[in-house]
């Protein structure tokens, strides 16, 4: 008779190696089947694309770069670039590795599929921040121009992507980052968020914990060699510098913008007999859940009434044109409003 802690030791340990190389996002053996598939054309759109992002930053890249980002040895990275080069891709001077213009042309296209899909994902899908870009990247190498084209012009044909990152246009033209880094930015003007930079994915995390992207607006009250301290959102916020450098700022530009986001009150702040009428729907609040408040007629002008709280405090039932909806805190705290009606 097999011993059960036994059994279930190798139960566990057939269930880890599952998961480590069958998974279908990270799995190596995903990877490697992929690849060959594909005749290693994945791995050489991945080279090329790297090559462009350090070229638009003026950084150098190198055969370690090219192994560390696409996760393989530097000699299957020299061997990417020496077949890259084949097919006059890239050249090298003096040490260092270029795009050619038929190289930049093809990173260009495949920078803009990756982003388009981004936008997709954020505006058409449930899918939360943390997975629009591996998703992205999943689904780069697989559009054919006409469907490019067509993603493009269904979605509006969007000038930036929801971290900020310019698309590029079927041409091949691309826009300038806007912005400079919130570690270099002057205290006491107020700010804007324009890009937030989605790799590597730990910081990314940290600064969408903060409920930072861009159009987030921003009020610097501190810059130190040890912390970035600011207000968003209504909260304080801390970041160590070498973290903040990742998002990007612009100086806020006209009444407008600023005015926008004065209102603080939020529709959880209503208690049961108050009423308000919705201002906006915050930006933090994209794709599905976006439609589905605005498909309840949360719209700009709405009056909105808080009836009364679950006996658990949440959700809390509101009327909205005639009709009782549930909504929890989570999502009543992203729909902006002005107070119309205390209770008594």
């Amino acid at each position: 008779m097999v011993d059960p802690l036994t059994a279930l030791l190798v139960a566990f340990a057939i269930t880890l190696v599952s998961v480590i190389l069958f998974a279908p996002q990270r799995g190596y053996y995903w990877r490697i089947q992929r690849v060959r598939r594909q005749g290693g054309r994945v791995l050489l759109e991945d080279a090329l694309k790297h090559l462009y992002n350090f070229e638009y930053r003026s950084q150098p890249a190198s055969v370690e770069s090219i192994g560390g980002a696409l996760e393989v040895s530097q000699n299957e990275a020299a061997e990417l670039l020496v077949r890259a080069e084949t097919h006059g891709l890239v050249k090298s001077e003096g040490g260092v590795i270029h795009l050619t213009p038929i190289g930049r042309s093809y990173a260009l296209r495949i920078i803009r599929v990756h982003r388009l899909w981004e936008h997709y994902l954020s505006e058409e899908t449930g899918v939360t921040e943390e997975d629009w870009h591996r998703q992205a990247e999943e689904r780069e190498h697989d559009l054919a121009d006409d469907d490019v084209d067509q993603l493009a012009f269904a979605l509006g044909n969007p000038a930036y992507d929801p971290h900020g990152d310019p698309i590029p246009t079927a041409e091949g033209e691309i826009a300038p980052h806007r912005g400079q880094p919130l570690s270099e930015a002057v205290v006491g003007v107020p700010l804007t968020v324009v890009h937030i930079e989605d790799e590597p994915e730990a910081i990314y995390a940290q600064l969408i914990a903060e409920g930072l992207q861009p159009g987030v607006r921003l009020d610097l009250t501190e810059v130190t060699p040890e912390r970035v301290r600011f207000w968003a959102n209504g909260a304080e916020c801390t970041l160590a510098p070498i973290i903040a450098a990742n998002v990007a700022v612009v100086a806020v530009q006209g009444p407008a913008e600023v005015e926008e986001e004065e209102f603080e009150d939020t529709l959880a702040a209503l208690r049961p007999g108050e009423e308000g009428e919705v201002i906006r729907i915050s930006r933090r609040c994209r794709g599905l859940a976006r439609r589905r408040l605005m498909d309840l007629g949360i719209l700009p002008g709405t009056s909105i009434l808080a009836e009364m709280k679950s006996p658990g405090g949440d959700p809390t039932a509101y009327r909205i044109r005639g009709a009782m909806i549930a909504i929890r805190k989570e999502q009543a705290d992203q729909i902006q409003i002005n107070r119309t009606l205390e209770a008594h």
